[in-house]
């Protein structure tokens, strides 16, 4: 979109939110870059340039604007919604695959060469997976620089950085301020408020909290409605208003609470390695489905004058995701032709017998255990297992192919490649292969045409109620339809629609 200068310049004037995170603007005569909504005076056009990402900006010498904090803004919605080279390397970026193992490390796993990679990603956000990472680096360092108390050192090493003195050199260059005079200035200003917890008088000690910011609208009934209707007891839970659950993280383990506010989604972390925190981040704004571009899904949708009334009542719904692709994986196995009770027991009897105990930092909390990994299934026997034999074989063999790297599910899976080989999993029908390329894949255009939910909701809408009638249909949904299920689903009475208490 930044090509695009006419559109662009009305998005500035106009401060339009819609387009944070889609593109950035350079000031030229300041020096400054900002976010689409800026709250200062607009500049003049011939003195705007309009550039992809944060790290290009960074990486062409322009500072982050004090008012509007563009490293903060919501990430584009491009990567979540696209499956090819560039959007699958975004969500590796961003989930800290560069700072663990390098730019070769991600060319492997996009099955690329480094130089390939380095230049597709210039070529579209103006910037190398290095200067991506920088960039990020250095928010999650304002991050904890702003929200908590740590040692400087400490914070450097955290946010990914190698050295103290690169660290230095990276916030003063990006944000034109030391380390120390981004605390202080934090310390006296409604800055400091972003931790929730603390500006509420109840910061719990070793905890991070944060705001994550949002497309608006959002609607938290379906998506935090769902995550607690399906918690698996241990691992998940809603309480005091807050959906929390327990994380499996590259360098330890971590607990986050995350509660639905009208402009935000406050989050709680506890982290036994601050180096997670990047990837903590980032996996709960994926569960959350929070780069999300409303307005782009709900007018496809509203187009459909059967679906426009649902769309009109409950603008902003997004899709219940997750924060293990290989977790859910499993879940939606249990799942298979059994209530959501049924499936919440079966689950929370591996997680009793295999699951890796943790401490839940608040006393009253019911947090246990992280969800077993797959090695840790792989030796599974089978007739420890309360289910049919059929679905004992088909969870045998997923956990297997799961540990054995034959069968790769993250958030860089080539979407097509993963369902093919689902596809071939013994037990696998075309609803598990969906509903987890749908909430562990992360594909917006996911459908499950032969979901009880969705047939039920058709027909009372007066849509084809068959799966092949329903497919047809629902052709002009692409490419979200995945979203369009989260409507239909809001249709029945149902846990999973509501906001708990």
């Amino acid at each position: 979109m930044y090509t695009d200068t006419e559109r662009c310049v009305r998005a500035v004037q106009s401060k339009d939110a819609r387009f944070d995170g889609w593109f950035f603007t350079a000031v030229r005569t300041t020096g400054i870059y900002c976010r689409p909504s800026c709250p200062a005076v607009p500049p003049k056009v011939e003195n705007m340039t309009f550039l992809p990402s944060a790290a290009a900006c960074q990486q062409s010498g322009y500072r982050a604007c004090k008012r509007c904090r563009p490293d903060t803004s919501p990430g584009s919605p491009e990567w979540n919604a696209r499956a090819d080279a560039v959007a699958r390397a975004m969500r590796l970026i961003q989930d800290g695959v560069v700072d663990r193992e390098g730019v070769p490390g991600l060319a492997t796993r996009l099955g690329y060469s480094a130089r390939q990679v380095e230049r597709q990603l210039n070529a579209e956000l103006g910037a190398g997976p290095l200067a991506l990472a920088r960039a990020q680096r250095a928010q999650t360092a304002r991050l904890l620089i702003e929200t908590s108390e740590l040692p400087m050192g400490d914070i450097a090493f955290a946010a990914g950085f190698s050295s103290i003195r690169t660290f230095n050199d990276t916030v003063r260059e990006v944000f034109a301020l030391a380390p120390s005079d981004l605390r202080t200035r934090a310390g006296k200003g409604p800055l400091r408020a972003r931790s929730e917890g603390e500006a509420a008088g109840a910061r719990v000690p070793g905890t991070i909290s944060l705001r994550l910011p949002f497309r608006a609208p959002l609607n938290p009934d379906n998506l935090f409605g769902h995550l607690a209707a399906t918690a698996v007891p241990g691992v998940e839970e809603w309480r005091a208003g807050a959906y929390r659950r327990t994380l499996r993280l590259p360098y330890g383990t971590g607990v986050v609470a995350l509660t639905p506010r009208p402009d935000h989604i406050a989050c709680r972390l506890a982290l036994t390695d601050l180096r997670d925190l990047t990837i903590a981040i980032s996996r709960c704004r994926r569960l959350l489905d929070l780069d999300a571009d409303p307005e782009a899904v709900d007018e496809q949708l509203r187009a459909d004058p059967l679906l426009a009334p649902l769309v009109d009542k409950a603008p902003g719904r997004r899709v219940p995701r997750t924060v293990d692709a290989e977790e859910f994986a499993v879940r939606a196995v249990l799942g298979q032709q059994v209530s959501t009770a049924a499936a919440r027991t079966h689950a929370a009897r591996l997680v009793r017998a295999h699951g890796e105990p943790v401490a839940d930092p608040d006393p009253e909390g019911g947090l246990t255990h992280l969800f077993p990994s797959s090695q840790a299934l792989a030796g599974l026997d089978p007739e420890s297992l309360a289910l049919p034999r059929s679905r004992r074989t088909t969870l045998t063999t997923l956990v297997s192919a799961l540990a054995d790297g034959s069968l790769p599910l993250a958030a860089d899976s080539d979407w097509e490649s993963a369902r093919a080989r689902l596809g071939a999993v013994p037990g696998f029908g075309p609803w598990t292969t969906e509903i987890i390329a749908m909430r562990a894949l992360g594909d917006p255009d996911a459908f499950l045409p032969a979901d009880l939910g969705i047939r039920r909701a058709a027909k009372g809408l007066g849509l084809p109620s068959t799966p092949a009638a329903l497919t047809a249909r629902a052709a002009r949904w692409r490419p979200w339809r995945a979203y369009a299920v989260q409507y239909l689903w809001a249709t029945e009475d149902h846990a999973i629609n509501v906001l708990p208490a």
